[in-house]
This record gives C-alpha cells, sequence and structure tokens, in this order.
C-alpha cells in the first residue's frame, strides 16, 4: 500500500501545544525550530547541526517501564520525547507501525548471542538490508506526514557512502510531496549497494554518480543548503545524518538491545561501526536519556580520522583510502560537530571556530581537558583489511554463519576487548552480508544467500547522471 494513500487516515488536528521542544545549532546563529521543522529542514542556516535544547531523560523506573514493548511501541515511547508536543503521539504511533512492518524479523532488530558475553544485534531487517532503513523508513513517513499536513514539497539533497542512499530512495519513491537527489560517488560503493539505489523507476528519484569520494558528495550537499538562489527557489530538506530526525530514530535500537539485555540493572556496552559518526553519536544520545551504557567503541577502518582524534586530541582530514568497507570510506565526520558542541559545554562560538579552521586547514585540535572529557564517553579501534577478512573467516568457521566487512570492525574491536570486560558486548551488525558478496566469496570460498528482496533488483536496468565534481553542474540538475 503506497504511503500517500494511508496517510488520510492520519489525524492533523492533534497539534495543539503550549510548550514545544526547541532544537538550536551546534553554531548558534540560526533560529531555533520544533522537532517538526528541523526533521524537515536537515542543516541548520548557519551550517550548523540541530540538536534539543536539552535532553530529554528517563528515570530507571520509566526504564522499567519499556520492559515488554515491541519495537515500534518502543519507538513510539522513546521519539515521543523528542517531538514533545509538535506532534500527537497517535499520529507517530501510527507513522511507526508503518515503519516497521515490511521488515522481515518480528523483532524488527534481533539480538543473538554469538558466543558467551557477546551478542550480535542485527540491523539488516529492514527493506534495504542496512541499519539505515531503521531511521529512514520512519523519517521518510514523517517528511511525507508534515509535508502534506503543510500542503509543501520538499527537495531532498543526499550524500551516501553506500547504504544511505537506497534505504532514502525506498522511504521516498513515489511520493508527490518529495523530489530526491542522491549522490555517490563513482566506483566508491560495492555493486549491489548501487544496484539497490539505480534501478528505481520513480520519477521523483534523481540518482547521481559523482566523480570523487564520499566527503566530496557531502561537500556538495553542504554548499547547496548555503547557496542562496537554490534556497529561494526550493525548499530544501536532508536525509543524511545531519537530519536529526534520523539520529532520535537511531536511538532506539540501544534502548531495545539494552533493555532486552536487563537494563538498567545489567551493564552493556556497545562495538559501532561507524565513519560519519550519526550510528556512534546516536548511542551517546542514549547515555543523555538515562540508559547505562558502560561503553560504546567507535570502530573505524582504514580511514580512522574518529580513531586518531581519540588518540591525539587532532581532527585530521587525510586522504579517503579504498577500503572492504567502503560506507566507512570518510575522512569528515560531520555528526562530530554535534559531539564536540556538547564536550565544549555548547559553547556555540567554540564550534564555528573549529569547524572554520577544519574547512580553511582540514585539521583542527582540541585541549586535553575536551580529549579526556570526549575519552570518558568512547572507546575508539581501527581495523584493517587483514582483520576484516581475517574476523569474517574466523567467525564463519566457528559459528557458520556470516558478517559483512562493516561489521566485522565491530567483532574484531569486541574480540580485542572480551577479556577486559566484565559486562555484555553488543556487537552493532550494519548490513547484510549479501550486499558485499565480492568480499565474502573471496574470503570463505562462498557467496552468502542472497535474500528475495535484494534478488529482485539484480537484474533490473540502471538510471543515474555521472557529474564531474562540480557544484555548478549539480545545481543546474536540480534547478531544471
Amino acid at each position: 500500500m503506497h504511503i500517500a494513500f494511508i496517510l488520510g487516515a492520519f489525524d492533523f488536528t492533534q497539534l495543539v501545544s503550549p510548550k514545544i521542544l526547541q532544537y538550536i545549532s551546534t553554531r548558534g546563529q540560526a533560529k531555533s525550530l520544533n522537532f517538526e521543522q528541523a526533521a524537515t529542514s536537515g542543516l541548520a542556516g548557519d551550517g550548523g547541526l540541530y540538536l534539543p535544547e536539552s535532553w530529554p531523560t528517563l528515570s530507571s523506573n520509566e526504564l522499567l517501564e519499556l520492559r515488554g514493548l515491541n519495537y515500534s511501541e518502543l519507538a513510539c515511547r522513546l521519539v515521543t520525547l523528542f517531538t514533545g508536543n509538535s506532534v500527537s503521539q497517535a499520529n507517530l504511533s501510527q507513522i511507526f507501525q508503518l515503519a516497521y512492518e515490511s521488515f522481515d524479523d518480528s523483532e524488527v532488530a534481533p539480538l543473538n548471542e554469538i558466543s558467551n558475553g557477546i551478542s550480535m544485534l542485527e540491523l539488516y531487517h529492514g527493506p534495504t538490508l542496512s541499519f539505515k532503513d531503521y531511521a529512514l523508513q520512519f523519517l521518510g513517513r514523517f517528511m511525507d506526514w508534515s509535508l502534506h499536513k503543510h500542503n509543501e514539497h520538499l527537495t531532498i539533497v543526499g550524500a551516501t557512502s553506500g547504504d544511505t542512499g537506497s534505504a532514502a530512495i525506498h522511504a521516498v519513491s513515489g511520493l508527490s510531496t518529495i523530489d530526491l537527489y542522491m549522490l555517490h560517488p563513482h566506483n566508491r560503493v560495492s555493486k549491489i549497494q548501487r544496484i539497490q539505489m539505480t534501478t528505481d523507476t520513480a520519477d521523483n528519484i534523481h540518482n547521481i554518480a559523482v566523480d570523487g569520494t564520499f566527503d566530496d558528495c557531502q561537500a556538495m550537499v553542504k554548499q547547496l543548503f548555503a547557496d542562496d538562489e537554490l534556497c529561494s527557489t526550493r525548499n530544501l530538506g536532508a536525509v543524511n545524518s545531519i537530519n536529526w530526525g534520523r539520529v532520535a530514530a537511531q536511538v532506539v535500537y540501544y534502548f531495545h538491545a539494552a533493555i532486552k539485555l536487563g537494563a538498567p540493572e545489567r551493564p552493556v556496552s556497545f562495538f559501532v561501526p561507524t565513519g560519519n559518526f550519526g550510528n556512534a553519536f546516536a548511542a551517546y544520545a542514549a547515555t543523555k536519556m538515562g540508559l547505562p551504557i558502560r561503553s560504546i567503541t567507535i570502530c573505524s577502518n582504514e580511514n580512522d580520522i574518529l580513531t586518531r582524534f581519540f588518540e591525539t586530541g587532532t581532527m585530521e582530514k587525510q586522504q579517503v583510502r579504498a577500503t572492504l568497507s567502503p560506507s566507512m570510506d570518510i575522512q569528515v565526520s560531520s555528526n562530530f560537530e554535534r559531539f564536540l558542541f556538547e564536550m565544549v559545554d555548547r559553547n556555540d562560538e567554540v564550534i564555528r571556530n573549529k569547524m572554520l579552521e577544519f574547512a580553511n586547514t582540514g585539521q583542527f585540535s582540541v585541549d586535553d581537558s575536551v580529549l579526556e572529557r570526549a575519552r570518558s564517553h568512547f572507546r575508539a579501534n581501527r581495523v584493517s583489511d587483514d582483520e576484516t577478512r581475517r574476523t569474517i573467516l574466523q567467525h564463519y568457521r566457528s559459528t557458520q554463519r556470516i558478517v559483512d566487512p562493516h561489521t566485522a570492525t565491530a567483532l574484531a574491536s569486541a574480540k580485542m576487548f572480551e577479556a577486559q570486560a566484565d559486562e555484555h558486548l553488543v556487537v552493532v551488525a550494519t548490513a547484510h552480508p549479501a550486499k558485499f558478496q565480492d568480499t565474502i566469496e573471496k574470503t570463505i570460498g562462498c557467496p552468502a544467500q542472497t535474500p528475495e528482496r535484494l534478488a529482485q533488483v539484480l537484474d533490473r536496468r540502471e538510471h543515474y547522471t555521472h557529474i564531474a565534481k562540480d557544484l555548478q553542474v549539480l545545481k543546474e540538475i536540480i534547478l531544471n
């Protein structure tokens, strides 16, 4: 059933609010917005990222009350804390029910123990087989609901290192309220990741392959948001994790896993593969809301800008390397700005200066006190391609189960810290291994089983526009 037809069931009248939770920019010079406005705009007008003005929190007793909720009910309960009264709970509940009804596991995000003391949180049961579905299936429907309510149209521009593109496309394909322009780095995503994007035939979907890296694509998107001419003629929105709605929905699966493992009484730690820092920041946000997480480990591939920061206190952009885990082939982690904003006590002047320095020089540093504060929230680890292959093979031999190369970076990291831990460890599995068949087959000698929903798109014709790294060409495509 198409989303636009379901929307008639929503109640557009339940929106009365004496007080609405506000969202502020990390750079302090954009007007504050409510959740609905922040989730349909993405990047703030001053180039910053939106965060809640204050963190909503749950007490231990309120955490206990979350036990027994199914995934959609839990999502509604938690995200309601972020929406304030700007969206009725009835509407939010229905959006979440629709968002997760197409997932292929009744648990939505199943948690399976893979060894004594280590479990895997499987975030690949959505329609495009990656963790991006958990936020974008919600965000696409939420945007459509909001745009219908206000009789508006949105032009979304996004960049993908692999999985965001297909998840966003699936979430908004065919919607009359949205046109989506999705940039991906040419020849730098896996073949299956590309096909999942470029075989969509809806008139509102526009795939663009850019000669460059994901960081180049992401930079072009940010430049579009700063273009006064484009902003005056198009209502621009974002679906990358710069959009707060993405992060809010990703918080849910950390609560889901921790509660299943006995939170708040039982301690738990997470190992998170991440490049753009959105998935890791969602785990941090969960701790700010009261979820007791012992530690969060950032798991990087050889593009280790985040790991290097936690080692040295310097964020330094280097050349992007092509690895077996392409979705993490990133040297500009946009969501880190949100975390740094927190670490400097929300001093927006500091953030403006640091981000300007990074834009001009490709690096910035923080003092020892800020670094130690950051280290109190995160550990960081890098995993080479050789270690990735070795982890995939060892896991397959011991369990007969296959993990994708991104998840392998988290599994390798968990194994490294296993002997030191007295809490339960959770590996965040971010994608189905069938999306990376070349790597899997070369590593274990056979391909991963291809799910039917993926097999259906493999032989379809591709449609995309190939351009140079040229902002003016991209702008003309959107305007025309």
